[in-house]
């Protein structure tokens, strides 16, 4: 952490002997208000709107201009002192009104994607995607009825991405 500010989130620091320590301590807050639990009314948008309401905040674009030029991939939120700007850190997230969650990951927002494991009661039940598993064919154990089930179960598995197609 620097003297100034926190490492992650640049969040000025009061300084001993500072005058006006308000403005350090609000312009904290007002950047927490845009990071703690994060939402933005669209990600990839590259031109400020025209008129914002306090409280509003977009993920910016790759292409930014006007008020958010040099600014790609920051949430800018609007204030009543004007543009603030946070830049991402790595696991970040932001619910977006139209796609869901957007996770920052690898230096890019990835938006409307789940990402992680599925735990219910204690248990995994989704994981990393499992490798292709063939449909049955032949065989004199396996029967047609069995085997019209176990394909429509891999057919509902690949439909939902939890194996790979074959």
């Amino acid at each position: 952490m620097s003297e100034s500010a926190t490492d992650r989130m640049e969040l000025p620091m009061l300084q001993p002997g500072q005058a006006q320590k308000e403005m350090s301590h609000n312009e904290a807050l007002a950047r927490l208000d845009l990071a703690v639990q994060a939402s933005v009314s669209a990600a990839g948008t590259n031109a400020p709107p025209a008129d914002p309401a306090p409280g509003d905040a977009w993920i910016v674009g790759d292409a930014p201009s006007g008020a958010w030029a040099g600014n790609a991939g920051a949430i800018a939120g609007w204030t009543a002192s004007g543009w603030r700007f946070l830049a991402p850190r790595e696991g970040m997230r932001a619910w977006i009104a139209e796609s869901g969650f957007a996770l920052y990951t690898g230096g890019e927002w990835r938006i409307g994607e789940a990402h992680g494991r599925l735990i219910v009661e204690g248990v995994q039940v989704v994981g990393e995607r499992g490798a292709a598993i063939a449909d049955p064919s032949g065989g004199a154990t396996v029967d047609s009825e069995a085997r019209a089930a176990i394909s429509a179960l891999l057919s509902a598995m690949r439909a939902h991405g939890l194996i790979a197609e074959v």
